[in-house]
């Protein structure tokens, strides 16, 4: 048997306009069509579907389930076109984010809300489990964005620069270093570092700093939360490098000293990530416009 989507609409309309010919009024078609067409249906489904005694005609038993059918498929059929419609204009769709970038969440979170005011039919998420192999998973189409400091040359992936940090040292306001000018790699081999959980690769204190030294600090601590890498710091367990943008509150506090790494100090710049021609979708170019804006707010 083979039911076409034409055949379900045929049977709905014939049983909700009351007979043939208003039915074809709806369907467009003439009144001579539609009877082929339901002979047709018949021959292909091997049943009456219609009561032609009655008047006005009237679907048999065979015919009240294909109206059954009808009324669970067709709805789904037009929420799905309108769905994909949505999906090519821009309006919907999903946009889920992983993060290389471990102390963003302070920055994303304004983001994000603005972003949800703007786009309330957007699915948005955040894929914490997945920051390890973030490019992978945008890859797999597991994720939709990735905010990253490392960007990659090739053709699948477009790198949308979002703004410039710069990686700082942060002690205790008592510590030695802080008489320094600017820390240097040598400065740090005594030291106990504080740093995220992340992969040493990914530590910007490492890949600008220490890697190029061939040198390595007396000790590494990872701590979850910026907040808590603070405090010890400030209780003189550790010192720390983070993003310029994390340490606005601290430099304005009498507990810690800041100095940039090397003595012109050191940049880099933060991107956000999307497959190839994906970035121009209009809530996704919403978003990085949005972040961008954002990230001026950290500077200030």
């Amino acid at each position: 048997m083979h039911i076409e989507l034409r055949h379900l609409r045929t049977i709905q309309a014939i049983h909700e306009a009351g007979g043939l010919a208003r039915a074809a009024d709806v369907l467009n078609i003439t009144q001579s069509a539609l009877s082929h067409q339901i002979r047709g249906i018949e021959d292909q489904a091997g049943v009456e579907l219609f009561v032609r005694r009655s008047k006005p005609m009237r679907l048999s038993a065979a015919g009240q389930r294909m109206l059954r059918a009808a009324r669970k498929i067709l709805p789904e059929v037009e929420a799905l076109a309108a769905e994909f419609a949505h999906l090519r204009d821009g309006s919907a769709g999903r946009l889920h984010i992983a993060l290389e970038c471990h102390a963003c969440y302070e920055w994303l979170f304004p983001v994000l809300e603005l972003f949800r005011r703007a786009w309330g039919d957007i699915d948005v998420d955040i894929r914490p489990g997945l920051s390890f192999a973030a490019l992978d998973a945008l890859h797999r189409e597991e994720v939709d964005l990735v905010i990253s400091s490392d960007p990659e040359d090739g053709p699948d992936c477009d790198f949308a620069p979002l703004f410039d940090y710069s990686p700082t040292f942060v002690a205790a306001a008592d510590h030695p270093l802080g008489a320094r000018g600017f820390i240097t790699a040598e400065d740090l081999v005594d030291q106990t570092l504080l740093t995220y959980p992340v992969e040493r690769g990914r530590l910007d204190v490492a890949k600008l700093l220490l890697d190029p030294a061939g040198l390595d600090p007396a000790g590494w601590r990872q701590v979850e939360l910026t907040e808590m890498i603070l405090m010890l710091v400030a209780s003189g367990r550790g010192v720390s490098v983070l993003p310029d943008w994390v340490l606005r509150g601290a430099r304005a506090s009498r507990e810690f000293v800041t100095r940039p790494l090397g003595p012109t100090g050191l940049s880099r710049r933060m991107y956000a990530a999307t497959r190839a021609g994906q970035a121009a979708t209009p809530y996704i170019a919403h978003f990085i416009r949005l972040a961008r804006t954002e990230a001026v707010k950290l500077q200030r």
